[in-house]
């Protein structure tokens, strides 16, 4: 049998990461050439989410409007993490093309690029 969770409790959690993310101001979706939650690799495009960065409802966080980046560094995207604006890694995802967590029309990303988002949302685990 496998684990699930109630929509409260997932509800729960949804609002946890809403408020580790927001600890501080302007958290950031940060998409990076590489890494893991504790050792993140290299930035390739940095954007800014507003403040607060979403709402929850039924286990799902929506993001609000997240800034583009206009002059990203550049490289292939790997990964993402979603973090404060002190740079505290709270949430690290895959990143490709299709059928992942975070899906990109592309993952290579030229210096000076503009790199954007047009919608953002976790779901806690069922």
């Amino acid at each position: 049998m496998a684990v699930t969770h109630s929509t409260a409790v997932r509800t729960t959690i949804a609002t946890a990461v809403l408020g580790a993310i927001d600890a501080g101001t302007n958290a950031k979706l940060v998409f990076r050439t590489s890494g893991t939650v504790g050792s993140p690799g290299t930035p390739v495009a940095s954007l800014t989410c507003a403040d607060p960065s979403g709402t929850v409802s039924n286990g799902v966080l929506t993001f609000s409007a997240i800034t583009s980046d206009t002059n990203a560094a550049g490289g292939t995207v790997a990964t993402a993490t979603l973090q404060t604006s002190a740079d505290t890694v709270c949430v690290h995802c895959a990143v490709s093309t299709s059928g992942s967590d975070i899906n990109l029309s592309s993952l290579a990303v030229g210096a000076g690029d503009t790199v954007s988002v047009s919608s953002l949302t976790y779901t806690a685990p069922a």
